[in-house]
């Protein structure tokens, strides 16, 4: 191996006590700025608090555009089964006609995105997806936070959080040294849970029996796609291509030819707004933990030579791949599942796939169970009942044991079963949006979260356009 490894024998050495430069106060702070973060931020500053948003990397959009986890996931339920449609269109499958439960500032978002050309309107020909171009999503971003006067810090990692008498603080690393920024309410949006954790919050981690989290995966983007010629070997071979996956003879045959060597059985697309290009998600990388350094350096070596692989296996054997060329990976290997901090309520598999409702409703989703194999090939689909939608409790996003800090995305409380739903950038933007009014709110009566009245949150994430049941 060509990477560090982890040490033997862990041991731990004292480091001198430091000095860090106080860099502001706000009312709420937002911790990651991805497409939780953004849903916080905007829906915090819509609420009428002042806001300011950390973010680690030097842009923003999080897995949108650090991870190219791309399109948007469709956040319609299937009200009836589509009666049209191309299989070799690049669709989701089992596609039908659906209603949006999404609402509030993922619209403002994706209704921005494709004013700006960089993106394309959910609709049955899309799989109710939004295919969206990453670099564009960050210009968007920016534009948006500026809009809603959102004060925002990029390449800072946060690294600690201090609880204090009436507000929390939290501790960052920069290139400037570590700085640290009070708040009334933070809003952890840092995907991993790193705030709650690190303010003493229980969580979970993986699957029960074993611990073991959905696997890893590094996208990619190939341009000089051709559509067409992949389009006529599709409609050529019905039983290869299945909405957006398939080739699995042409994968079977590579790999007993010593081509691929992958823990998947196929190969998964989806398209983007560009003409001649394709977003890839094949790579897949299995026990590893995205809260381990050791574990993400395997993952990233791994991954990309995984993604060679894909490359020249695409170009050699799938007609339309013949001229085409890797034109840009993520930023980092797509991390599924870490943290699922323990909240009020835990929301289970069973409250997903029953479609529960709950009288402290923040969110809604409709998006499959979707559990990649944790430790080898094949993937659970399980679908909510057609027609319906399940509820996200407000309690969800408030960890135990601890005050000032809320959580949203992908480890708000959950099961390893509900979080394989949850955990999709809509999703995420809605239980954002939610952590960030309930945020404002608590920041305004000079109180604790948990003690806003659930009217009160319910009440104005209405009036910014959240679809609550």
């Amino acid at each position: 191996m060509s990477h560090l490894m982890p040490p033997r024998v862990p041991r731990s050495v004292e480091l001198p006590p430091r000095r860090a430069q106080h860099a502001g106060s706000t009312q709420v702070l937002v911790v990651g700025g991805g497409p939780a973060g953004i849903g916080a931020a905007l829906g915090a500053a819509n609420a009428g608090a002042e806001v300011i948003l950390v973010e680690r990397y030097g842009f923003l959009g999080g897995n949108a555009t650090a991870a190219l986890v791309m399109p948007l996931m469709s956040f319609h339920n299937e009200v009836k089964q589509a009666v049209t449609g191309d299989s070799a269109r690049l669709l989701p499958p089992d596609h039908g006609e659906g209603e949006p439960v999404v609402g509030g500032v993922l619209w403002v978002l994706m209704e921005q995105l494709v004013r700006a050309g960089a993106a394309i309107r959910p609709s049955l020909e899309t799989g109710y997806t939004v295919p969206f171009d990453p670099e564009l999503f960050k210009l968007v971003a920016y534009d948006l936070l500026e809009t809603h006067e959102v004060r925002t810090l990029l390449h800072a990692f946060a690294s600690g959080v201090i609880t204090l008498p009436d507000k929390v603080r939290g501790v960052f690393e920069t290139k400037s040294g570590p700085l640290v920024i009070d708040a009334d309410v933070i809003v952890d949006c840092t995907g991993d849970g790193d705030i709650a954790a690190a303010a003493g919050a229980p969580y979970e981690i993986g699957r029960p029996e074993d611990g073991w989290t959905q696997p890893m995966t590094l996208m990619f983007r190939m341009a000089r796609f051709d559509h067409d010629a992949f389009t006529a070997y599709a409609r050529a071979h019905p039983d290869q291509w299945k909405g957006v996956h398939g080739l699995w003879d042409l994968v079977r045959a590579a790999t007993d030819a010593g081509e691929l060597d992958l823990p998947r059985e196929d190969i998964l697309f989806f398209a983007t707004p560009n003409a001649g290009e394709v977003a890839v998600n094949s790579t897949r990388v299995t026990e590893v933990l995205g809260t381990s350094v050791w574990d993400l350096t395997r993952a990233e070596f791994t991954a990309h030579r995984q993604m060679a692989q894909i490359a020249r296996f695409l170009r050699d054997r799938v007609p339309g791949f013949a001229d085409s060329y890797v034109v840009q990976s993520g930023v980092q290997v797509g991390v599924r599942e870490t943290r699922r901090i323990l909240g009020a309520y835990q929301l289970t598999g069973d409250d997903v796939l029953t479609a529960r409702k709950f009288g402290d409703a923040i969110a809604r989703g409709a998006y499959p169970v979707d559990i990649h194999n944790p430790s080898g090939r094949g993937t659970v689909l399980r679908r909510v009942p057609r027609g319906e939608a399940y509820d996200i409790p407000l309690r969800c996003l408030f960890p135990r044991d601890v005050d000032r800090v809320l959580v949203a995305g992908r480890c708000i409380s959950g099961d390893h079963v509900a979080h394989s739903s949850y955990r999709v950038m809509p999703i995420s933007m809605a239980t954002g949006q939610a952590a960030g009014v309930c945020a404002a709110l608590a920041a305004r009566q000079g109180g604790r979260p948990r003690d806003v009245p659930v009217s009160a949150v319910r009440q104005e994430l209405r009036h910014q356009g959240a679809s609550l049941a």
